[in-house]
């Protein structure tokens, strides 16, 4: 429902007739809204944390991993469960519905930390923040559809992680 209209389109009512339980069902699972999306975080991003996981494990050096981490998360771009979670992203959740999220994402941040420690970074936490944050940027790039091929975008953020912006 997310993925297909955002979060207008998740409404109590129509959450009890996709799943085909009583609305009053509906109300006894979840108090609210940001409930429903504790619950998809909680549920969908340790699959996606395993994806990337899963990519990383099978490169032998620390470029090699840190290439998997990048490329892994921008493949997931056109998966439905993360436009899901764009979508949720960008309504009003409640402090607790953020606090998972961003826990969520420590939780990824920390799968990368010890190649770029391998890699001789002073600050491999701070180092990973940082990627991350490309990675996003370039997340986001990909879904606007922009000119650039969802490939070129990942194949510049791999360039910038891993050479710097002299690429």
């Amino acid at each position: 429902m997310l993925s297909e209209g955002g979060t207008e389109a998740l409404t109590f009512p129509a959450l009890a007739e996709r799943t085909g339980l009583a609305r009053s069902s509906v109300y006894e699972y979840f108090r609210s809204r940001a409930a429903v999306v504790e619950e998809l975080c909680a549920v969908d991003f340790p699959v996606w944390a395993a994806e990337v996981e899963n990519a990383m494990q099978g490169a032998e050096t620390p470029e090699a991993k840190i290439e998997a981490y990048v490329r892994r998360q921008l493949d997931l771009v056109g998966d439905r469960r993360h436009r899901a979670v764009v979508a949720i992203s960008a309504s009003e959740l409640d402090a607790g519905a953020r606090e998972k999220i961003r826990a969520a994402h420590g939780g990824l941040i920390a799968m990368i930390v010890e190649a770029l420690g391998d890699l001789g970074h002073a600050q491999p936490r701070l180092a990973a923040m940082l990627m991350q944050g490309s990675v996003d940027a370039a997340v986001r790039r990909i879904e606007l559809g922009v000119a650039e091929e969802p490939d070129v975008i990942a194949d510049t953020v791999v360039a910038m992680v891993l050479r710097g912006v002299s690429g």
